[in-house]
């Protein structure tokens, strides 16, 4: 293996770098950037990855160790089972294993480990964008059997997993909203994304998505009757009050029936236009549906705290709304309740839909109690009447009794020459029928409308239920990789703590933002940490955030931040050149908030224009790379640095050129012990890549020794060598 640092030239040995006039004939191969050298790198300081499955078996690996690079990333492009152009870890055994220790040993090199590619994050969601928990544990078998490799194998180590929670907005996220932010609204994915952007919202119970909250559409909800300023109300306990109108500033409003007696909020009623003479109605755009959900929060919050101070009977916590939201021993602050615009979107149709079904139960049930009193008059009639026509004899009279039951009935019953009894049963089984007529509809829409209720329950963000999810697991995986990097310790086997890398990737998706990543991270480690409080109850505090901050890092991909610029939302009266500027302002800005918050512990280098994850050769798209990697040194990174090769598997000879193209981009320096390559000792300028690349070590050398013709006579020579005359 080509071993860069030890130097194969020694101090004594003939240089080949010049032969003395005073130009340089060092840039043979293609020219370096800006010859500068200042990025603080060696070649040794760079790593490279190769995928399984286009890599095809342990000896084609241990060809790729030949590079001189001293940290290999072993990606794997297979999911569940393996196939022969995309291999999973399970598809290595045990001594496959072993020869992949052993060639690494051999040759100095450590291996990470890349989980298989087709992992978009651990909140579990399928392609139908529901979260599925058989999903999210499929996606964490995958990590699972990473970790395994990266513990058989690369012993210690990153384990690089894909984000990519969910899909969201990109003009409506958090991190583009914030005014005071020099870089507010600077993303956009298209036109009049702010009119068109849809949100999910979920039912915590299964993961599958209610509806999506479209921020162009109007909610119909009934204007609900409230006391306006000075009106005067009867409070809860008894007292008449007047509206001062503050209640109302402070997002709270006073619900109450059409006395004037106060409701509480699930109880309320809607408004009557007695002008109009129907109840009011109005359509709530997304302002007014961030009104609602401000005035949710409010009567969650207030919930909350009933329930915290033991205020709530049992009955109550169980018909509350908020129940599955706040009534959490977790939440330790009220500002850790907020219901968002998208779920108050939902709540508001489902309390529509929950309303709708009661009137029509009431509707269909309305005449119940009077059916049933019905039935049971005509049933005592029957009675007498069986009685009476059993003890009848003369025919005369029985006729008579056919005409009384209908004026008994009071007109109800149509007159027909028939007998009592039998007039009387036929309309027994038409009441009966009414009866279960009302009964089942009045029934199903009554279970509807509760159905409706519970679900309101139930109703979340989905990016607030797949954070959640997306914590938990990556902890679980987290938990995964401290057991095998404890088992590497007692072994004697360790060479580095096993960490679940949390990589940004594409950015239509959550986590490929900075300040995505930075959340996703620090969520994570702070479920690892209530997960190991309740395992290791004597740990400190100390030492469980020491261990979440150590199996849990960021992996950051450099073309994939770059992708951003697509979405870059620039200044036309700025030139082309001061907006990529700007962006890579941007960028850098990012990556320093990034190395200060203390997630990166893995880098990926690779390249492209701003649009797709082509994966050129750093330096041949527009990504600042070597600025960052400026950054980083000065921020005085010490985790990997790994190449990862593409487009120059297809477009040139091999993926190492593009490790080759780095070397060249960054002019790193060659180093040897003899001044011919380093430059030690001669006094003259050490050579880097760019001039050693693609060359023969510079020039042509004049020869030191000579052939044929030229080669003096050597019948008359002294043993020396030296010439007679």
């Amino acid at each position: 293996m080509v071993e860069f640092g030890t130097g194969y030239t020694q101090p004594m040995e003939r240089e080949f770098h010049d032969h003395g006039h005073g130009h340089d004939h060092g840039n043979h191969g293609f020219p370096s950037s800006d010859n500068s050298g200042n990025v603080g790198l060696t070649i040794g300081d760079l790593g490279m990855s190769l995928a399984m499955g286009p890599v095809p078996n342990v000896a084609a690996v241990g060809a790729k160790l030949r590079s001189g690079t001293k940290v290999m990333e072993i990606g794997f492009f297979g999911m569940g089972k393996g196939s022969g152009q995309g291999h999973t870890p399970e598809m290595y055994g045990e001594k496959q294993r072993q020869a992949l220790v052993e060639i690494g040993r051999a040759n100095k090199v450590d291996f990470t480990t890349h989980t298989s590619v087709g992992v978009y994050g651990l909140a579990g969601m399928d392609q139908q964008g529901n979260f599925s928990k058989s999903q999210k544990n499929f996606s964490m078998t995958e990590i699972k059997r990473a970790i395994e490799f990266a513990s058989d194998v690369g012993q210690g180590g990153p384990v690089v997993v894909h984000t990519g929670e969910f899909q969201r907005p990109v003009v409506d996220a958090e991190w583009n909203e914030h005014k005071d932010d020099p870089f507010y609204k600077k993303f956009k994915m298209y036109p009049d994304e702010e009119g068109r952007t849809s949100y999910k919202v979920v039912d915590t119970r299964t993961g599958a998505v209610i509806q999506e909250a479209r921020k162009n559409r109007s909610v119909s909800k009934p204007v609900w009757n409230t006391v306006k300023e000075g009106e005067e109300y009867i409070d809860f306990d008894g007292q008449t009050k007047k509206a001062t109108g503050r209640e109302r500033a402070e997002g709270e409003r006073i619900y109450v029936d059409y006395f004037g007696k106060r409701l509480k909020s699930d109880q309320r009623v809607p408004e009557f236009d007695y002008k109009a003479g129907h109840f009011r109605i109005e359509q709530m755009d997304w302002e007014k549906m961030k009104e609602e959900a401000s005035e949710m929060t409010k009567r969650a919050r207030e919930e909350w705290k009933k329930w915290k101070s033991g205020k709530l009977t049992d009955e109550e916590k169980k018909s509350s709304l908020w129940r599955e939201r706040v009534f959490k021993d977790t939440i330790k602050d009220e500002k850790q309740i907020e219901v968002k615009p998208e779920e108050a979107y939902i709540i508001s149709t489902l309390e529509t839909n929950a309303a709708n079904s009661r009137g029509w139960s009431l509707q269909y049930g309305g005449n119940f109690e009077e059916y049933i009193d019905r039935v049971k008059k005509l049933k005592k009639a029957k009675e007498l009447y069986v009685k009476i026509e059993s003890e009848t004899t003369d025919p005369n009279q029985k006729e008579l009794l056919k005409h009384q039951v209908n004026a008994m009935a009071g007109g109800l019953v149509p007159p027909e020459s028939k007998y009592p009894t039998e007039i009387l049963d036929k309309e027994i089984k038409e009441i009966e029928r009414h009866i279960t007529q009302a009964r089942e509809a009045a029934s199903s829409q009554w279970a509807q409308s509760e159905e409706a209720m519970e679900q309101i329950r139930h109703v979340q963000s989905a990016e607030v239920y797949a954070l959640n999810e997306a914590y938990d697991a990556y902890a679980m995986a987290a938990m995964t990789a401290m057991k095998h990097t404890e088992n590497l310790k007692s072994q004697g086997k360790l060479k580095k703590p096993i960490a679940v890398a949390l990589e940004n990737l594409f950015p239509e998706s959550y986590g490929a933002h900075p300040d995505e990543l930075i959340k996703l991270v620090k969520g994570s480690r702070d479920r690892m940490v209530q997960v190991m409080k309740n395992q290791f109850p004597r740990m400190s505090e100390r030492e469980l955030n020491d261990k979440a901050r150590t199996h849990i890092t960021a992996t950051f991909d450099m073309g994939h931040l770059n992708m951003w610029r697509k979405y870059w939302n620039g200044d036309d009266k700025k030139s082309i050149q001061e907006n990529n500027d700007e962006f890579n302002k941007w960028m850098l800005t990012k990556v320093e908030e990034m190395v200060d918050k203390d997630i990166v512990g893995h880098v990926h280098i690779d390249d492209n224009q701003g649009y797709q994850d082509e994966h050129l050769a750093p330096g041949e798209g527009n990504t600042p790379i070597k600025e960052i990697v400026t950054l980083l040194k000065k921020k005085n990174y010490k985790g990997e640095l790994i190449i990862e090769p593409g487009a120059d598997y297809y477009t040139d000879l091999s993926g190492f050129h593009s490790v080759m193209k780095t070397w060249r981009d960054m002019d790193l320096p060659v180093y040897g012990r003899g001044s011919g390559v380093s430059g030690v000792g001669g006094g003259k300028k050490g050579r880097s890549w760019g001039q050693v690349g693609y060359g023969y070590f510079g020039q042509t050398q004049p020869p030191y020794f000579t052939v044929g013709a030229y080669v003096p006579s050597e019948d008359w020579s002294l043993w020396s060598g030296v010439p007679l005359e």
